[in-house]
């Protein structure tokens, strides 16, 4: 074969690399999906990654104005009353009494006549009372962190014991004191029967309360309310404001089954019995024997009362456990 037959042939066949080759159309046609896929993700990502604007505007239901979001009240409009309440009880720093709620309502409008304020001068404390009720089923339906109480020193707002494990994350120096069985004992039969004497207190318990009855005195849960009128004048122990604030009470009558343990039948303290004809001094009133006799005579015999003194005060200093004895058995 001649070589032009040859070269002939191998123009007319093509060869394997020939094949193989991608037409240069196929390349451009990729390269335009390649860079029509990104921008189409750009676009997506420009729509995530939008403005600050855009995204508050999106979020804002279309009923809230940016006045009531900055708290400002609409010109013409008078807020309610549950809502002034509630500003008050969040700003004070302590439980306001509706007394308390009134005279601020009056004091405001006073002050300022030419305000919505002027609009509660006229405010009653009935009116007052009716609004705290509806504002703390207002704040109830709505599921709010926190709630309207009402304690034995006013009304005011506190976070709801749901949030408990937070708060206590946000403030961990503040770890709460317990009392312990014995103090809670002590004070819950001060709670129901109060006013009570120690004595009487260790009767019910059974054993000597000195050191439990420092502990409650000195957390102000416990003062002493007077004397009692018996041979000996003993102190009367009852519960404080702050025991209510402490446990959430507006008064006694919200004790757990008040009614009926106020009337249970307890034990009680023994009184010491009383030397015949003596008088308010505690001086012995001998027939035919003067005070000033009575005197003499102990001022004479002052080495054999001293002798017998020890003896006396053991006594006196047993009588407690002696008399809570008994009376734990019964």
């Amino acid at each position: 074969m001649s070589k032009k037959s040859r070269k002939k042939e191998q123009s007319e066949t093509p060869s394997a690399s020939a094949d193989v080759e991608i037409p240069v159309s196929e390349h451009i046609s990729r390269e335009e999906e390649s860079e029509s896929a990104e921008a189409a993700l750009l676009e997506e990502c420009s729509d995530i990654v939008s403005p600050e604007s855009e995204v508050t505007e999106s979020r804002i239901p279309e009923a809230v104005t940016e006045d009531a979001i900055g708290g400002e009240v609409p010109a013409g409009e008078v807020p309610t009353l549950p809502h002034v309440l509630e500003a008050i009880l969040f700003a004070s720093q302590k439980a306001v009494t509706p007394k308390e709620l009134a005279a601020h309502l009056k004091s405001a409008g006073t002050t300022e006549p030419n305000s919505v304020a002027a609009a509660f001068l006229k405010i009653r404390e009935a009116d007052i009372r009716e609004g705290l009720e509806q504002l703390r089923a207002e704040v109830a339906a709505s599921g709010r962190a926190y709630q309207v109480r009402e304690t034995a020193t006013g009304w005011l707002l506190c976070s709801a014991p749901g949030f408990a494990p937070w708060l206590r994350a946000l403030y961990p120096e503040a770890k709460p004191t317990r009392l312990s069985a014995p103090a809670l004992e002590t004070l819950a039969i001060i709670a129901y029967r109060q006013p009570i004497a120690r004595a009487d207190i260790e009767a019910v318990r059974g054993v000597a309360v000195d050191g439990v009855m420092q502990t409650i005195l000195d957390r102000g849960l416990v003062k002493i309310s007077g004397r009692a009128e018996v041979a000996g004048r003993p102190l009367l122990y009852a519960t404080t404001q702050y025991f209510l604030d402490h446990f959430g009470l507006r008064h006694l009558d919200e004790l757990p089954n008040a009614a009926e343990l106020r009337h249970v039948p307890l034990p009680k303290a023994t009184p010491e019995p009383e030397a015949q004809g003596t008088d308010d001094g505690g001086t012995p009133e001998l027939p035919g024997v003067s005070e000033a006799t009575v005197e003499n005579t102990s001022a004479g015999n002052d080495g054999t009362e001293q002798a017998e003194t020890p003896q006396e005060d053991t006594g006196s200093a047993s009588v407690s456990d002696e008399e809570s004895e008994p009376s734990s058995g019964s």
